[in-house]
């Protein structure tokens, strides 16, 4: 029988008043209130048993607290448990080599002109296209590019582009781009021909009747304007504009060309400039997590900006062209996204703490809070070298050895 009010209990010849709500059992399962009168109640003892586990609880907490803070190892031994959110943490003074780097996402190309466009191959013979390349064929210097009818066209290794027909007793730029070629493709001995020269002599004349015979076109021993194209090469065809069986037409663009070569083209915010020069060695970590080397090849000299320009958050970058060094790591990759891990300099034996455990000065520059054995704790002026932005740790020089721990303050 239940009831909302209190109900009267005789137990041991005392009244006791109860209530009709629920209370755990022994199990700590709540049920509903039922009062055994075989048993007598004792509620003072069960008073003093939750005190002793109360007290219990919180004693095992403040151990527990305690051991978190005295098993917090830094540096070398076994690894402690993360340190509590807002706590701080110690470190380990390093001496060792040390490397800047700096760490910037790319692209991974083929190499284009230097304002990133590409190459035009523009013809300037006359006929119908019997041969044209498709996208993705790769060109090399001395090669058919394209036929106009039954004459091939060349390709010829150069900046210098072909504007006139070329014989014997001619002279200029193009002459000497041509004698270079001649010279470099084997067609004749340095003996033979000056490739520096820029005289079409009989020499020359010779050399390109060979070139002729190779490459199946009339063996005149002069250049007509429309049989050869000079562009730097050997070229990979991006796009074909030409079409089989159309007219050719003088100064139309057949194709559109880069070189075989491959690049890695980072924009390197504008401030960290004076930090990369020519030279500086580079990791690029390719999609796959693969990794090859490279080295910057160039650094552009104009600044672009970079999102909205009446944004504050633009910024200005400067494109930097990594080589690669082993350029058939990166396979038939292109327009490829990959990190790049530039080294812009060095120190062999560098004292190393990590950039967080730095605290500013209030006169100026920087201090680390220092622990010694005891635990006692003391501030410690430090001078900055060398920062290695890649991992967090900076070069520093003051009164502290290898092996001494420093607070870092909790981020």
């Amino acid at each position: 029988m239940s009831s909302d009010g209190p109900v009267s209990t005789r137990v041991s010849g005392r009244e006791v008043e109860t209530t009709g709500a629920t209370v755990p059992d022994r199990a700590g399962d709540p049920q509903t209130s039922e009062v055994a009168t075989s048993e007598p109640a004792k509620p003072r003892r069960r008073r003093r048993r939750r005190s002793v586990r109360a007290g219990a609880a919180v004693l095992v907490l403040a151990v527990a607290a305690g051991i978190v803070v005295a098993t917090r190892p830094f540096g070398e031994g076994k690894k402690s448990p993360p340190p509590a959110a807002g706590a701080s943490s110690l470190a380990t003074v390093q001496r060792g080599p040390l490397s800047s780097q700096v760490d910037q996402s790319g692209t991974l190309s083929y190499v284009a002109q230097e304002d990133g466009t590409p190459y035009s191959i523009v013809g300037h013979a006359t006929g119908i296209y019997t041969w044209v390349p498709s996208t993705g064929d790769e060109i090399k210097c001395g090669k058919v590019l394209y036929w106009v009818g039954d004459t091939p066209v060349v390709l010829l290794c150069g900046k210098w582009p072909a504007y006139r027909d070329l014989s014997e007793g001619d002279s200029g730029k193009d002459v000497r781009e041509l004698n270079r070629n001649l010279v470099k493709l084997g067609y004749a001995d340095r003996s033979d021909l000056d490739p520096d020269s820029k005289y079409f002599g009989s020499a020359t004349a010779a050399a390109l009747e060979k070139l002729q015979d190779k490459i199946g076109a009339d063996e005149t021993g002069s250049l007509k304007l429309g049989a050869a194209v000079f562009l730097p090469g050997p070229l990979r065809i991006t796009k074909a504009m030409a079409r089989l069986g159309t007219n050719a037409r003088p100064g139309e663009q057949v194709a559109q060309a880069t070189s075989t070569d491959r690049q890695v083209t980072v924009k390197l915010d504008a401030s960290q400039q004076s930090q990369v020069k020519v030279g500086d060695k580079v990791q690029i970590t390719l999609p796959d997590n693969r990794t090859t080397s490279g080295k910057v090849g160039r650094i552009g000299a104009v600044a672009s900006s970079s999102g909205d320009k009446d944004s504050d958050s633009a910024s200005a970058t400067i494109p930097v062209y990594v080589t690669l060094q082993h350029p058939k790591d990166a396979g038939a990759l292109d327009q490829a996204p990959v990190r790049v891990q530039i080294t812009t300099a060095g120190v062999k034996d560098a004292l190393i703490v990590p950039v967080t455990a730095l605290s500013g000065q209030a006169g100026g520059g920087y201090s680390v809070e220092k622990v010694d054995a005891r635990g006692a704790h003391s501030v410690v002026p430090v001078t900055l070298g060398l920062f290695d932005n890649a991992d967090g740790l900076v070069q520093v020089s003051g009164s502290l050895a290898e092996g001494d721990r420093v607070v870092v303050p909790a981020s």
